[in-house]
């Protein structure tokens, strides 16, 4: 049975795009021919991004499912892959944390980081070694390629030793090093995913950005602003290009780690999630029909189908649902990330290594008020909420799009001894946790109180019952000093073991009641809701609720609100 919500969205998107979308998820003839320019310049590039996890345990799948498929018939498409670090187990043993580690090894004067490199020596060298039975080319060829892939990976991990010893010499372990450490991973990766491919019988070419950006170049030297991404997209579109030259049916294996920024540097500046990035700025640069994100799931989903048996594949969605689902629990794709592809008109699909011919779920570009690409609104200040014009609305989708949990909450109570103006009282607070690096994910306030919401992957407090709680994070504790001890004087107190529970779609705005649906099924169930929190967005409305809870009131919302809504 096919849910109307479902049924709809998939008419909307083969109205839009067409009925085809291939085996490899692309959807083919999606827009009219005096479109093409427009969105992606008539270019039939597809940027596919692997994640470590499925670089390290589904190569051959990639390499034969996947890039072999959309260059063959039907699909005859330019494809271009953008790897992560490898990770064959858990992600806590990955090639990223290893060169952490290694990293750290060197800040506290230790040599062990020599055995770290050896081993991802040791790891990158056999792991090809597994795939020869299964090649389509000849002996001779695979110990040319193996020997080539050998004296890389040497060449690498040498560079790597050298960097490391020299950060130790000098006892200083920067933001450029650490840099250069991490870039490795990538490196690895990529010149592992080309050399398999080449196993296959492709033509495939590793094209490492870590030099992209030279020392004499102006990028970056205002800021890492929209102009620096639109410049070092047209570079990365250029370095490919050149990387490829006329073999349309080579495929560019490339590095996520994209070279010198201006400091503190690429990692510290945009995070773990940069060779996301890279691949949309890959994306722009070549003008690409689409970037693929290839993942372990089907899609983004109506709610985590891990914990809700019922939780249903949706076939698309918008970039500020994506953007949404991302900030509260799910991991879809990095809102700044989406941000480079979707203004440019490039479709983003989210695909399953393991279930390639599976369509996935589009995130696609949306118009503004004006027709352009890219969703955003008319700049002003008013806008019409009234009665009538929600019901006008009401005609769309009758449903949420999903329902997320985002867990690691502690709430934060600020009440205020003195009978201050709420605008500086507020002031006060986020001054103070501003400049203890707390971000705050959720609020609810009145003149005198004020509850906050703050994530965080690290334990914020220690200790099993109220009495025996202690806090653990030096930010949270001088926070909290700051605000009971000057002359702020407030009562403070802390809620342990939270989660934030979050309902997400376009048309909630329209959803005359749905707020009131949305709590009453959390109180009828028992689940009680400490804060609330609706309105900063059209899309969003969240509440906090204990942890404890948070598996049971998402499969009764998602009962409630999804599957047997009227």
């Amino acid at each position: 049975m096919e849910f109307p919500i479902v049924r709809r969205e998939r008419e909307a998107v083969e109205k839009k795009f067409g009925e085809d979308s291939g085996a490899n998820g692309v959807i083919e003839d999606r827009i009219p021919h005096t479109q093409e320019k427009e969105i992606a310049g008539g270019a039939n590039w597809v940027v596919q991004k692997f994640g470590g996890t499925s670089v390290g345990k589904f190569p051959t799948k990639i390499a034969e499912d996947i890039v072999l498929a959309g260059l063959n018939p039907p699909h005859n498409q330019r494809i271009a892959v953008v790897c992560s670090a490898r990770s064959t187990g858990t992600k806590a043993e990955g090639t990223t944390n290893r060169l952490l580690r290694a990293a750290r090894d060197v800040e506290a004067g230790s040599w062990n980081f020599a055995n770290i490199v050896q081993t991802l020596r040791n790891d990158h060298l056999e792991s090809l070694k597994i795939h020869f039975p299964t090649a389509s080319v000849s002996s001779e060829q695979q110990q040319e390629i193996s020997t080539r892939y050998e004296g890389d990976v040497n060449a690498v991990c040498d560079h790597l030793l050298k960097v490391l010893e020299s950060a130790l010499f000098l006892k200083d372990v920067t933001s450029q090093t650490m840099d250069m450490v991490m870039s490795v991973g990538e490196k690895l990766s990529c010149l592992y995913m080309t050399a398999l491919l080449q196993t296959r019988g492709l033509s495939a070419v590793y094209v490492d950005l870590s030099e992209a950006i030279q020392p004499s170049s102006q990028l970056g030297l205002k800021g890492l602003n929209e102009q620096f991404y639109r410049d070092l997209a047209t570079l990365f579109g250029e370095k490919v290009q050149e990387a490829v030259g006329d073999d349309e049916k080579c495929v560019p294996v490339i590095t996520g780690y994209f070279g010198r920024v201006p400091p503190p540097g690429l990692l510290d500046q945009i995070g773990r999630g940069y060779t996301d990035l890279c691949a949309a700025l890959v994306s722009v640069g070549l003008r690409a029909r689409e970037l693929q994100i290839w993942k372990e799931v089907d899609g983004i989903f109506t709610a985590d189908p891990r914990k809700v048996p019922t939780a249903r594949l949706l076939p698309s969605v918008t970039p500020s649902e994506a953007a949404e689902l991302t900030f509260y629990g799910s991991e879809v794709i990095h809102p700044f990330t989406m941000d480079q592809v979707i203004r440019a008109g490039i479709p983003v699909r989210i695909k399953n290594v393991m279930n390639p011919r599976n369509a996935g779920t589009v995130i696609l570009p949306e118009r503004d008020e004006s027709g352009e690409l890219g969703g955003k609104k008319r700049p002003g200040v008013f806008r019409n909420r009234s009665v009538s014009n929600l019901i006008g609305e009401a005609k769309g989708p009758k449903r949420p799009t999903a329902v997320t949990i985002k867990p690691n909450i502690t709430v934060l109570n600020v009440h205020s001894k003195k009978r201050t103006r709420a605008h500086g009282f507020l002031m006060s607070i986020f001054s103070t946790l501003d400049r203890h690096g707390l971000s705050v994910d959720l609020i609810s306030s009145s003149e005198v109180h004020v509850s906050m919401a703050l994530h965080s992957e690290h334990a914020l407090l220690s200790g099993s019952g109220p009495d025996e709680l202690s806090i653990e994070s030096e930010s949270l504790q001088n926070a909290v000093n700051d605000l009971t001890q000057t002359g702020l004087g407030c009562d403070v107190d802390l809620v342990p073991s939270m989660a934030i529970i979050s309902l997400v779609g376009r048309q909630l705005r329209s959803m005359v009641g749905i707020s009131g649906r949305f709590f009453s099924t959390l109180g009828e169930n028992g689940i009680n809701i400490e804060m609330i929190s609706q309105g900063a967005s059209e899309i969003n409305i969240s509440c906090v609720i204990e942890e404890r809870e948070a598996n049971r009131a998402l499969n009764v919302v998602h009962t409630n609100l999804f599957t047997f809504l009227e």
